[in-house]
């Protein structure tokens, strides 16, 4: 790792290259495949021509949050409020349910411009006008604690934020939030509140695909894992080692780590965050294998212990492992907080194949799918790039097979 040099991972991106929009249709898009060293180009609508036969494909179930707030001063200057994950109450599902007032880690947009004071802006239900107002409680380096609440207790925050909020699109997405992106920058089957960016490997999947992947012998199961503000955090030191990984929660149930267990050297990740859902998982194996009494309750995995650890476990004893534990303390989902940080030289353990669009130069997943493909992303890239391969979120797809 210490020999890992960010210089190694870059490439030209044209900016014209970079998809503002989404296809016109979700599985319209273009499909690269690469398996046994070599790269064909088809429609993501054709991607179960591809699975394996007795495949498991694995989602994040996400659905992205109206998390960017307006607001405007007296004096006229704007302040944009980026929620990022809630700390009162802590519980996704508990902050957006709640009629109460919230605390969220927040990132703020023209700080400089709001020293102190309550930010308040307006918004409409059932023909009614009512104020949402922000208070500064405290800093985190770069980040704000901020206390929402809200003029009428008819509505959770949960609805404040459909009602004022906006869809976070990722920096390199040059244009405002528009009525489509509602739609459009989230998968058809997500379902559980909490991103801040979309696990957009899955955005390609449409009804249709599903039906096809429902006639073949193809299987599927879904994961929960929040994405966070840091899967766009540029890599800054030239020494990856030296980088520190973003962390993200993530929470899975006993009927989806028996699939994974069933299917093992089967398992296709669709999106960098399934996949590192499912790696952090057989660590976590690995762990109360070697350590039995071990309590994964509000468990954080470090970006580094893979490489740490020791042992050859099996996947299927790690999954074994995990379902024990969750089966004597009657725990139906498994929850925890992961930073790992895939890299060349790593090993994977459940991931067979990934899903997944096309990355920034530098950035930490270039380095993920350089890990899987074996260093041979340049080859891939550079192929996406002479056959018109549109790149980032709401670009085109790959499909990575071991």
């Amino acid at each position: 790792m210490r020999d890992i040099d960010i210089n190694d991972y870059d490439y030209d991106l044209p900016a014209d290259r970079i998809a503002q929009y989404p296809a016109d249709e979700r599985d319209k898009s273009q499909l690269l495949i690469y398996k046994d060293g070599k790269t064909v180009k088809d429609t993501f609508r054709n991607i179960t021509d591809y699975l394996p036969s007795g495949s498991l494909l694995v989602f994040n179930n996400t659905r992205v949050i109206r998390a960017r707030i307006l607001f405007q001063k007296e004096s006229g200057a704007n302040v944009e409020i980026f929620c990022l994950e809630p700390l009162s109450p802590k519980e996704y599902s508990l902050s957006f349910s709640s009629k109460e007032p919230v605390e969220w880690k927040c990132i703020v947009g023209n700080l400089k411009k709001w020293k102190n004071g309550i930010l308040v802006t307006t918004f409409k239900y059932k023909g009614t006008s009512y104020k949402l107002s922000a208070e500064r409680i405290q800093s985190f380096g770069e980040t704000l604690r901020i206390r929402f609440y809200w003029n009428t207790s008819d509505i959770c925050f949960g609805e404040v934020l459909e009602l004022t909020g906006h869809i976070p699109l990722p920096p390199y997405i040059n244009r405002t939030d528009a009525a489509e992106d509602a739609e459009r920058y989230q998968t058809v089957y997500s379902s559980v509140k909490g991103s801040v960016a979309a696990p957009t490997a899955g955005l390609h999947f449409t009804d249709y695909v599903f039906e096809s992947i429902r006639t073949r012998d193809i299987k599927t199961a879904e994961l929960t894992l929040h994405v966070g503000a840091g899967t766009f955090q540029p890599v800054k030191a030239r020494n990856i080692y030296d980088h520190e990984m973003h962390c993200e929660h993530f929470s899975i149930d006993t009927g989806a780590i028996r699939k994974i267990m069933e299917q093992k050297g089967k398992v296709i990740a669709v999106g960098t965050t399934s996949v590192r859902t499912l790696e952090t998982l057989y660590w976590l194996g690995v762990k109360l294998i070697q350590k039995p009494s071990y309590n994964l309750s509000g468990l954080s995995f470090g970006q580094w212990e893979p490489y740490e650890m020791t042992g050859n476990v099996s996947a299927e004893k790690s999954m074994e492992a995990l379902l024990r534990y969750m089966y004597e303390r009657k725990i139906n989902y498994l929850e925890a907080v992961t930073s790992i940080m895939i890299v060349p030289g790593y090993e994977f353990r459940l991931t067979n194949g990934i899903i997944t669009n096309f990355h920034q130069p530098r950035s930490t997943l270039l380095l993920l799918v350089s890990a899987f493909t074996g260093n041979k992303w340049k080859d891939i890239y550079t192929f996406a790039l002479e056959n018109g391969f549109r790149f980032l979120s709401y670009g085109d797809s790959s499909l990575l097979l071991k």
